[in-house]
């Protein structure tokens, strides 16, 4: 039976030693991935992929790029959360497809003023502010906005450091989705940043544009795969009721 949401969250921990004894049900994991990328993404681009490795040698090249560190080379798999930004063309042009799709491929004149404004946020503002020339269009942009801005509220996080950021923190949020999916059926996972990510890429074959989000090691918890109780600043220090 699996976990609730609450259950699943308080048994998840960062296991940094897997169980080499017990395997993994490759069929379970892939649904727990498919549970990632049902999180919310900015824009609905989702700008991910998710790589599953199962392949032995594949696992033990992965453990070496992510440093030696215990929770790779005991994984009995891995998921590497891979960010796309490169792919937001082709991700607009699917939600264009999908809208166009869902409203009935109608004449342009027949789209009601909401339809338009969607159409258009895919056809036009999501163009405007991803494409850039190497920092250039990002920094005109940046300024336009931030003197737009000292009238009224404007977004301003349109450089393209700005949008990396912003399609790592979607990644980050399907990488929870996967993580806790996993809890709720007794799988163990561990997050991990440390790693080559050139080497992670290179091992991967991926296209220059594409960045590692992070490495989940996946497995049942060992015994020792926790390494002590569990900290978390007293909530008061964190919770701020306004």
């Amino acid at each position: 039976m699996e976990k609730t949401v609450t259950d699943a969250i308080a048994y998840r921990r960062s296991i940094r030693i897997f169980d080499k004894n017990i395997e993994l049900d490759a069929k379970k994991v892939k649904r727990c991935i498919e549970n990632a990328v049902l999180a919310p993404t900015s824009s609905n681009l989702q700008l991910w992929e998710f790589y599953h490795i199962e392949d032995p040698v594949v696992l033990k090249k992965m453990a070496w790029a992510c440093l030696g560190q215990n929770a790779a080379k005991t994984a009995k798999q891995l998921v590497v959360v891979v960010v796309r930004k490169d792919l937001w063309r082709k991700r607009a042009k699917a939600n264009i497809g999908f809208l166009k799709e869902s409203y009935g491929h109608k004449d342009e004149k027949a789209y009601t003023k909401r339809e338009r404004f969607a159409l258009n946020y895919y056809k036009k503002l999501i163009p405007s502010i991803y494409t850039d020339f190497f920092g250039v269009f990002g920094f005109i942009k940046y300024l336009i906005f931030l003197i737009i801005g000292l009238f009224k509220p404007m977004y301003k996080q349109v450089r393209n450091s700005d949008m990396r950021i912003v399609a790592h923190k979607s990644a980050g949020l399907a990488a929870g989705n996967f993580m806790i999916s996993m809890a709720a059926i007794g799988y163990d996972t561990c997050p991990m940043e440390g790693s080559d990510t050139g080497k992670v890429k290179n091992i991967l074959s991926l296209p220059w544009g594409a960045e590692i989000n992070m490495v989940i090691g996946c497995g049942v918890r060992d015994e020792n795969g926790i390494y002590g109780p569990r900290f978390r600043v007293p909530f008061d220090k964190v919770y701020r009721k306004i």
